[in-house]
């Protein structure tokens, strides 16, 4: 009955246009790209060119995800204790990494589904880095194949040890045959982690076109147009890759490695062996004493285990142990420049960055990556400035500590 005394009109324009959504032309996010002034900036525009389930892949983490947070929480106890009076007007931000020069004390994360974040991949991070001089790690769960990713500068090859050794060693084969330097073996994935956000998701290699990807079209119709008009989106090193993310790789990975496997590799690969993955002091020096020659204190980004040790935290404990045999880096929650200082400050070599690069990648492909990178380089010049150091080589424990 009430039905009769509405009146209906006309819809304008100016009434429709706040409800429909579509992306901005990509001139027009390349200057947002260029406008962003930090890792955050970048996180946004992600959120807005991508579909969720890429976005939520990326920026999420394991079950409640407070390890994540706790990565976070750890570089907001950073506490700098600056110089003064010292000469700064020529800051160097270099350093060695396994005995090369990089331009920063900084390496490109292994990330899987790249090519899902933006089309380009894989071949824009590793232009990217290239350009800018800092190591790019390709990942077992890469969406090129090594043999795809043949160019300049320097490129370093993760590792998961599969069930199937003698495929593990012809992928190793291939990664050296390709130009690929160093080999990152990743040691805390023995079963998938929990990642909550991509189940509820519903997260498949390939994506499944359900009622909810086929409404997210409308709302990002260059992402999917991308996707459907390039090579299918797959595992390039595995020869199948169907269904869920958690099942793939409690099917392919070996659960059952021990530091007899790694003693195997060291005799498989001849280059410089990272293993990254070391939460414990102890388990440095093991894998130190068995032949790795760099040694990265990560929790995977939060995304395996969860309520895990701080990598901050135990970056001290682990440096001292390793005692100078080795190098060591360090991964989880590095989301700027400072972050980085605050942990060369403390012990590290370096630090692996993932999501910030991969931030930089959804928001605007090589674009986005190289913004990201500027940015990090930016940050670091700044507050080693800041800080009185003209160096890398000058930051050190009374430069940085974390607060009680």
């Amino acid at each position: 009955m009430g039905e009769r005394h509405v009146r209906r009109q006309v819809p304008r324009w100016s009434e429709l246009r706040p409800l429909v959504r579509v992306e901005v032309p990509a001139w027009r996010r390349r200057a947002r790209v260029r406008r962003a002034a930090s890792i955050a900036d970048l996180r946004s525009l992600a959120r807005r060119h991508t579909p969720r389930a890429a976005f939520d892949y990326v920026d999420g983490a394991a079950e409640g995800e407070l390890s994540h947070a706790r990565s976070r929480a750890a570089f907001a106890r950073v506490e700098f204790r600056p110089r003064v009076l010292r000469d700064v007007s020529d800051v160097d931000t270099g350093t060695t990494l396994l005995g090369r020069p990089a331009a920063l004390p900084l390496v490109l994360a292994p990330t899987g589904f790249t090519r899902m974040m933006h089309h380009e991949g894989e071949h824009a991070v590793a232009a990217a880095a290239a350009a800018t001089g800092v190591p790019y790690t390709l990942s077992t769960m890469g969406t090129v194949a090594p043999e795809e990713l043949a160019g300049s500068g320097e490129r370093w090859f993760q590792l998961y040890l599969w069930r199937d050794r003698a495929a593990t060693k012809d992928l190793v084969a291939r990664a050296a045959a390709a130009g690929f330097r160093a080999l990152m073996l990743t040691v805390d994935t023995p079963v998938s982690g929990s990642r909550l956000r991509d189940v509820r998701d519903g997260l498949t290699i390939p994506p499944n076109l359900t009622l909810r990807t086929l409404v997210d079209m409308g709302r990002h119709p260059s992402w999917w147009w991308h996707l459907l008009s390039t090579p299918p989106l797959r595992f390039a090193s595995l020869d199948s890759t169907d269904g869920a993310l958690a099942d793939l790789v409690d099917r392919v990975f070996d659960p059952s490695i021990t530091l007899a496997d790694l003693a195997w590799l060291r005799d498989v690969w001849t280059g410089p062996l990272i293993v990254k993955g070391v939460l414990d002091a102890a388990d440095a020096r093991t894998v130190v004493d068995a032949g790795a020659d760099a040694v990265v204190v990560s929790n995977h980004g939060g995304r395996q285990l969860d309520r895990v040790a701080t990598p901050l935290e135990v970056l001290p404990a682990v440096v001292e142990a390793v005692g100078g045999r080795a190098e060591v880096y360090l991964d989880g929650g590095v989301l700027d420049g400072a972050d980085v200082v605050a942990a060369v400050g403390l012990g590290a070599r370096a630090c692996l960055v993932g999501r910030a690069y991969l931030y930089g990648l959804m928001a605007g492909g090589q674009d986005g990556v190289t913004r990201a990178l500027d940015i990090l380089r930016a940050d670091v010049r700044r507050t080693l400035a800041l800080l009185g150091a003209r160096t890398i080589d000058q930051l050190g424990p009374d430069r940085v500590r974390l607060r009680p």
